[in-house]
């Protein structure tokens, strides 16, 4: 070899060699092989230089002719050069050719798993001079090989990690292999169950089947048992359910998978799974699940009306306040307390639920709406002992609602709803009481879920609409303000009281997108306006406590103004007294709408905690007198000095004035006299389309 190296050099470098096979041999080298070739030349540090690279080597390794000539760190990743540094120093260090794995990149940016092999090249010194590498792309090789080893571990961890037990067996019912369930499950260790006939481990009453089982198996059929007993090394019987799957290899059958699950304690299990199922976990009481079967096996399907019966829904009031401040340990606690209690009255004609959080259900079988009247009776009084815990005193107040059969529903649903809704009442009305269900009862919305539900699709369906209530100037008695106020239509119910849906927008957020929606169709008729020749509107529009706490308010405002190429003094900004207490945040808030040019007023101003500060803090421009202080002017000597007070502060600030809810002639003159700036009320209008409002008010 040494010889044949010498014997290379010296061809290579005096040229000897004829052209023609020169160019053979660097041809093949260079074009069809297809292995990387690489021939570095050794320096002094040692340093290690490219002499040649064949095609393939630059092709796949993402390397060009410019390489020629240049050291690994010159051409190579940094982690690639020190890698390949590391390998041809410890040749240089062997002395004798080596092998090595490697990974580096395409010139697709794919990895490439290579096989490399060096050479070295001795000079007549026997230095090494030269250094050939081959390099076998395996990486088609090496992602077959790992798909085989993952696929040999995810075999291993289903077999070795499986709860079940799971026993490998020859076609003659000998024990190749079992996993460590199968090891517990017998009773043995693996290693004493291979070579083991399985017939050992099957009772003797159920091997003929089980020899069945198997033989049926071994004819490629997967076959399941649910009653076969197997025997531990205790001779202990185990029932079990099995299940055979034949090891196919290469078209042949030459195994089977036995899969055991021990049921011996699902038995044991039955009734607590049952009682679970049934059972609240913390209180122990009956669940939603129990009560709703009871009540099914009462009411006849024949819907012939049975024996009377009452369904109590209880309510513990101020409960989460409790749970809050205590912690859910204590509240946990009391709730076991509480159904300890309860269950007192339990018997065969009465059965106590814990139905989620602190509702709690009883059914009260075989009694009259007087028979149920007497036992809530009971029930109050019971709650009227405190309860205790880390020996501080606690008193919990229960609100009841009664529905009763079948005066008040023939079917479970019916019941539990208006019981529901006869507990609401009780929370209306102060709580700590009960209430029998009156038909009366069901309003419109009984169900708050349903009005919510057609709330948010009313944007969508083009439900909504601004009526507008305008702002008499007391001087030239016309009106170039109004106030912009919210109404709903609703497909399927007519008209909706904003006492109503507002409420709930504010609960469920839907607030901030409708609130968006009244900005936005406020901006656009203003345009609309502005399109028609009537200039100098402001329309008021009132801003909800949440969607003032939006950082986009003012961005989405400037937006608005900016689509419609309105005026910001068309806009006025009505905010509430509540949103004022907060100064660190609301005072650069509402700058930031003041450098847009809008007009800020405050809205029921003097209902909340007013204070003289807010005036001269905030930038405001507008005092709205609240109603509920025009309302009895006439007739409160109070309520007429808050009035012409609260006039005369906002004149002697330089704020605009305005009252609202006039409703009478008489009103309008006081506030007139007392130097008020504008009234809006019903005496002059209510609330009007935009059509109806130009008509009446905006032909000048």
């Amino acid at each position: 070899m040494t010889q044949f190296n010498q014997f290379f050099i010296s061809e290579i470098e005096s040229g000897k060699a004829g052209p023609k096979i020169q160019e053979i041999i660097f041809d093949i080298i260079f074009q069809y092989i297809q292995d990387m070739v690489f021939v570095v030349k050794v320096e002094e540090g040692p340093s290690f230089r490219y002499l040649f690279i064949n095609e393939a080597g630059m092709r796949k390794a993402n390397l060009n002719v410019e390489a020629i000539g240049r050291s690994f760190q010159d051409v190579l990743p940094e982690a690639s050069a020190k890698s390949l540094q590391r390998m041809y120093e410890k040749l240089l260090k062997k002395r004798e050719i080596i092998t090595f794995d490697d990974v580096f990149y395409g010139d697709n940016g794919k990895e490439v798993y290579g096989e490399s092999i060096l050479t070295p090249i001795y000079d007549e010194d026997n230095a090494i001079r030269y250094i050939v590498a081959v390099t076998r792309d395996i990486t088609e090789w090496s992602l077959e090989r790992k798909r085989i080893a993952e696929s040999e571990q995810r075999y291993r961890s289903i077999v070795d990690h499986n709860l079940d037990a799971i026993i490998i067996i020859s076609p003659e019912g000998k024990i190749i292999e079992a996993n460590p369930a199968a090891a517990v499950l017998t009773g043995s260790l693996e290693r004493h169950l291979s070579n083991r006939s399985i017939y050992d481990l099957i009772d003797d009453h159920d091997l003929e089947k089980f020899k069945g089982l198997i033989e049926e198996t071994c004819s490629g059929f997967s076959l399941e048992s649910l009653d076969c007993k197997i025997l531990n090394n205790k001779e202990k019987r185990l029932i079990v359910h099995i299940k055979t799957v034949p090891i196919v290899v290469y078209g042949e059958i030459n195994g089977v998978y036995i899969i055991l699950r021990d049921l011996s304690e699902q038995a044991k299990n039955m009734e607590m799974i049952k009682f679970m199922a049934f059972h609240d976990q913390l209180t122990g009481l009956y669940n939603r699940r129990a009560m709703l079967e009871h009540l099914n096996e009462r009411i006849p399907a024949d819907h012939h009306p049975a024996e009377e019966f009452a369904l109590i829904t209880i309510d513990l009031d101020r409960f989460k306040y409790l749970n809050d401040t205590l912690g859910h340990l204590a509240g946990d606690e009391i709730l076991k307390q509480v159904s300890n209690r309860l269950l007192q009255f339990q018997n065969e004609c009465c059965f106590i639920y814990r139905v989620g959080g602190d509702e709690f259900t009883i059914l009260l079988l075989n009694t009259k709406r007087s028979g149920a009247n007497f036992f809530v009776g009971k029930l109050l009084t019971s709650f009227s002992r405190s309860f205790y815990f880390n020996s501080h005193e606690y008193f919990i107040s229960p609100s009841i609602g009664i529905s009763m059969y079948p005066n008040d529903g023939k079917d479970a649903e019916m019941l539990i709803k208006n019981a529901d809704e006869a507990l609401f009442r009780v929370k209306e009305r102060g709580r700590a009481h009960y209430q029998f269900y009156r038909s009366d009862m069901n309003s419109l919305f009984t169900n708050i879920v349903t009005l919510e539900t057609h709330l948010r699709r009313a944007i969508d369906r083009g439900e909504l609409t601004l009526y507008y209530q305008p702002q008499i100037d007391v001087r030239t008695g016309k009106a170039a303000s109004f106030e912009a106020l919210l109404r709903w239509k609703n497909t399927e119910f007519g008209w909706i009281s904003p006492g109503v849906f507002i409420p709930i927008a504010e609960d469920t957020g839907l607030i901030v997108s409708i609130g968006n929606w009244v900005i936005e169709n406020a901006c656009k008729q203003i345009k609309s306006w502005n399109d028609k020749g009537i200039m100098g509107i402001r329309i008021a529009i009132n801003i909800s406590p949440k969607q003032f706490q939006q950082p986009n308010l003012v961005s989405f405002i400037q937006s608005m103004i900016n689509k419609y190429s309105i005026q910001p003094t068309s806009l006025e900004i009505e905010i509430t007294e509540g949103i004022m207490r907060d100064m660190k945040e609301t005072i650069p808030l509402l700058r930031k709408l003041k450098d847009l040019g809008l007009l800020i007023s405050v809205d029921d101003f003097g209902t909340e905690y007013s204070s003289l500060n807010y005036l001269k803090r905030f930038p405001l421009d507008c005092l709205k007198i609240d109603q509920s202080f025009i309302k009895e002017i006439l007739d409160d000597d109070k309520d007429a000095a808050i009035t012409s007070t609260i006039i005369h502060l906002g004149r002697s600030l330089g704020l605009e004035v305005i009252a609202e809810g006039v409703e009478r002639k008489e009103q309008a003159e006081f506030l007139i006299q007392a130097g008020c700036h504008k009234i809006q009320g019903f005496y002059y209008s209510e609330p009007i389309p935009p059509a109806l409002l130009e008509d009446r008010f905006l032909t000048f």
